[in-house]
């Protein structure tokens, strides 16, 4: 038994810990959860907890159902809001198979290979999201169907006695006590629209944390008598909740980002990376947005970025290189704007550092930056400066993702097939649908 083990063992008796629960997620990101008694956690360790994987969304076919969750000790944190009595912990775990090799279908699995491919390559990825959601009055609408926001507030606006600064407050103090390092929290451009920014960590770190914070930011506004939505874009008339993360790469202790005297301070790995994501963007969207609604956030304004395009703090860019400071050539890195606060993180970021190293493993070459804002050029502008559109749709970006030959390999076989019979679903559903708009418009008249 390691020392993290032994660590969990001896806190889950010093403090009394009577459930332990132990955490994954299925192939979109839903957070799956097991309570474990504490005298089973030693065998969890060595043996991990049997469950079926054919009742899991993505994570196994009915004739191979028997699965394995094995709790990984290094992410073992008490739950501060179940109370100190009779107190909750939790681990993330590892998929296995019943001969204990890793799941290929596992989301957790599938980031992690990719980290380990770009390990083999000299680098370790570090990443840092800024995390959108609404704060809503309940998660029922209001008399005009439409959810009913907590405030008026706007893009960093002071709301005197508001309710989402003391949402804000309790939620960054429960964040820390999980070890969720928070850097910075405000009120964003919606109604009862908030950010909070993680501090940065390495790529498998943060997806944990994500997947925490956003049971945590439930928890909390639930307890306040408010609704925490990560839908990309509840509101018509309001922006879009992204989750707009920096990435960069070190070799060791050096940014493997950063050039002094380059263009932008940004090396040639840099600008292939960037290459890399730009060139399959449209190939992995159906990943970073993943929900029929995400495609409102895309292309309903409201600082979405919606074609392939970068520049250097450009924020209608899809890749923003943010405003370098001299001296601060450890914090070089990129900002990727697509991808909204509903996606699987672990998916997510398999994607785009699949594709970046793709963009340094063969060459790519970075077209010119953009310095325009891209919202307000023509379509022919558009097209004739390369800004290829990103997909208008799920179903558009679900017959792009069909079509790649690098998804497969980032995702493994089985994530690529289980993903996409599950999009193509909720498209189906979706489409058979008669909206309220379709009513609105056309019952009286036709």
């Amino acid at each position: 038994m390691d020392r993290q083990q032994e660590f969990v063992l001896r806190t889950i008796e010093e403090r009394d810990v009577r459930f332990v629960r132990l955490w994954f997620t299925d192939v979109v990101g839903s957070l799956k959860s097991v309570a474990l008694a504490p005298a089973e956690v030693e065998g969890a360790f060595e043996e991990g907890l049997g469950f079926d994987g054919s009742s899991i969304e993505g994570l196994a076919r009915v004739f191979e159902s028997d699965m394995l969750a094995q709790p990984d000790p290094a992410t073992f944190q008490i739950l501060p809001w179940r109370g100190e009595t009779e107190a909750t912990s939790r681990m993330f775990c590892d998929i296995l198979t019943p001969d204990g090799e890793p799941s290929a279908a596992d989301p957790r699995n599938v980031l992690k290979r990719n980290l380990a491919k770009a390990a083999d390559m000299g680098f370790t990825c570090y990443t840092h999201p800024e995390i959108e959601f609404y704060l809503l009055k309940s998660q029922h609408p209001g008399p005009d169907g439409a959810p009913v926001p907590v405030d008026e507030g706007g893009y960093f606006d002071h709301v005197p006695g508001g309710v989402a600064q003391d949402f804000r407050r309790t939620a960054v103090t429960m964040l820390e006590s999980v070890g969720i390092s928070v850097e910075f929290s405000h009120h964003e451009a919606g109604p009862g629209q908030n950010e909070i920014d993680l501090r940065y960590a390495d790529a498998l770190q943060t997806a944990d944390n994500i997947m925490t914070f956003r049971t945590v930011i439930k928890e909390v506004a639930l307890q306040q008598g408010t609704y925490a939505t990560f839908m990309p874009k509840p509101f018509t008339a309001h922006p879009g909740s992204g989750m707009h993360t920096h990435f960069s790469l070190f070799e060791g202790d050096t940014n493997a980002f950063y050039e002094a005297g380059a263009e932008f301070q940004l090396s040639e790995t840099a600008r292939q990376f960037i290459a890399g994501i730009l060139k399959h963007a449209p190939e992995f969207t159906a990943v970073t947005n993943q929900f029929v609604n995400s495609y409102k956030r895309l292309w309903g304004g409201g600082e979405a970025p919606s074609y392939l395009s970068w520049g250097h703090n450009n924020r209608s860019a899809l890749v923003r290189v943010p405003l370098y400071k001299p001296g601060k050539g450890q914090s070089a890195r990129i900002e990727y704007r697509g991808i909204d606060s509903a996606a699987n993180p672990y998916l997510a970021y398999a994607v785009l550092l699949g594709a970046g190293l793709k963009g340094i493993e063969e060459g790519y070459q970075l077209p010119a930056a953009a310095e325009d804002d891209i919202w307000s050029l023509s379509s022919a502008e558009r097209r004739a400066m390369g800004h290829d559109p990103l997909p208008a749709s799920l179903h558009d970006a679900i017959r792009t993702m069909e079509d790649s030959e690098l998804m497969p390999q980032i995702l493994g076989e089985q994530v690529f097939e289980h993903f996409l019979r599950n999009k193509r679903a909720e498209w189906q559903d979706y489409r058979l649908q008669v909206t309220p708009y379709e009513l609105q418009r056309n019952l009286a008249i036709l």
